[in-house]
Formats: structure tokens, C-alpha cells, sequence
């Protein structure tokens, strides 16, 4: 008797070869979605990508930190933009739009989570992680990193990865949690002394606790490498 395994549609890619009517549409999804993810975000910036965790409560410091940095990166002259869903990326998209910001969500589906918050001006749809990644990094001119799950740590190795290899120059990569990734630190250094990373390699990602300390990172990287001229701030004490 044969025994066929049932898998997901969406999830077929992944498992092994397929029908070779199957794989050329899934090559034509693939297309159709970064031509209309390319389309909608093209004249949509200047970004900056705030990633965190979906589960973090509206009540928890984390997301009201996190609704603070998104008001100020408004009120610098940038627009937020994050995975859409709930947790930190609603409170970063929250505080954009506190500030009469604008606020962009590169938004997933997935079987269980997550829908969009509410505070999304523009919402780009995708129904896989590795279209939604490549749209955040390429359209984003800074990260920053709060406290998350396995998905916020996939975005941020695969990040610095790409800045370790020269894929990406000149890439601010912010850390906001010192305690939540005192591992990650610990880690880096480790693989310092084992040789594995290479002694500048340490210097690719900030790990702060303070929001002006984060945005006048990004700031210096974008006065450095860009001719955009984000708004004075008053936060950081700017005309």
C-alpha cells in the first residue's frame, strides 16, 4: 500500500520536489509577489525596521519602549516599518502614528497568527518569510531589535550576516534589550575567542537600553553613507 504524506499548499516548497506544474507555479507566486511588494514599497521611505516579539502585551515595558522609539523615529523624518502584526511591531507602528507619522506593515499568513494591528497606513501582504525578509531589509535604511521570539532572531543572524559578508554596507543594526540578549553578547564574544567571527565583526550591532542612544546610531550611519536629510529633532536636542 502506498502511503502519501499531506502537506499544506503553501507549505509544498519545502518539501522536496514537486510536480514540475507545481514548481513553475509556485515560481510565477513567487515573481507575482516581489513585483507587487516592490511596487507598493518603491516610493514609500525613507524605513527604518523595528523587529520584536508578536506576544509582548500593550501593559509591558518592552511595548511601550518600543511605541516610544516608534514616535521618534517619525518625528526624525522616517517612517516605521515592521512585520505588521501584534506586540512590538503594533507598538512601534502605534507610536508612528502618534507622532502623524507614517506607518508600513510587510505583513505574513500564517495557519495560526497573526493579524494586522491597526495602526498600519500601508499594509504589503506576503505568503512567505523569505519574499517578507528580503523586502524589510531592501527597503529599510536601519533595524532595530527588541526582545523576540525564533522569528525576530532569524531576521536579525540573517541581518548581520549579510552585513558580515559585504552584502549589505553600512547597515545600523540596533539591539534594544541589554539583559533579554545578554547571551547573544556573551556568544559574540565567544565566538571572538574561538576565531569563528573576526574581532570587527563585534562592532556590526549597538546594545543599548536608551532610545536617543539607538537613534543617534542610526543617525551618524545615514549622515555617513546617505544624502537623505531626516527632520531636526527635538528629542536629540536639534533645531
Amino acid at each position: 500500500m502506498a502511503i502519501k504524506r499531506i502537506i499544506p499548499p503553501d507549505t509544498q516548497f519545502l518539501s522536496g520536489p514537486n510536480s514540475r506544474g507545481r514548481e513553475l507555479i509556485f515560481l510565477f507566486k513567487v515573481f507575482f509577489q516581489f513585483f507587487r511588494g516592490f511596487r507598493k514599497l518603491h516610493f514609500a521611505g525613507p524605513n527604518i525596521t523595528v523587529f520584536g516579539s508578536a506576544r509582548t502585551p500593550e501593559t509591558h515595558k518592552d511595548y511601550i519602549q518600543a511605541r516610544d522609539l516608534g514616535k521618534m523615529i517619525a518625528e526624525l523624518g522616517f517612517n516605521v516599518m515592521t512585520g505588521g502584526g501584534p506586540g512590538i511591531m503594533e507598538a512601534a507602528n502605534r507610536g508612528a502614528k502618534d507622532a502623524n507619522g507614517t506607518s508600513i506593515g510587510c505583513t505574513i499568513k500564517l495557519p495560526h497568527e497573526q493579524k494586522d494591528n491597526p495602526y498600519l497606513d500601508k499594509a504589503v501582504r506576503f505568503d512567505y518569510f523569505f519574499i517578507r525578509k528580503v523586502l524589510l531589509v531592501k527597503y529599510s535604511y536601519a533595524f532595530v531589535v527588541f526582545p523576540g521570539g525564533f522569528g525576530t532572531m532569524d531576521e536579525l543572524f540573517e541581518t548581520l550576516t549579510l552585513i558580515q559578508t559585504g552584502i549589505l554596507n553600512d547597515f545600523p543594526v540596533v539591539i534594544i534589550g541589554k539583559d533579554f540578549y545578554e547571551p547573544i553578547q556573551e556568544m559574540m564574544q565567544k565566538m571572538l575567542k574561538h576565531e569563528t567571527i573576526s574581532p570587527g565583526d563585534q562592532n556590526l550591532v549597538l546594545f543599548t537600553d536608551d532610545n536617543r542612544h539607538a537613534l543617534e546610531h542610526i543617525r551618524k550611519f545615514i549622515r555617513k553613507n546617505y544624502t537623505i536629510k531626516p527632520k531636526a529633532s527635538k528629542i536629540l536636542g536639534e533645531d
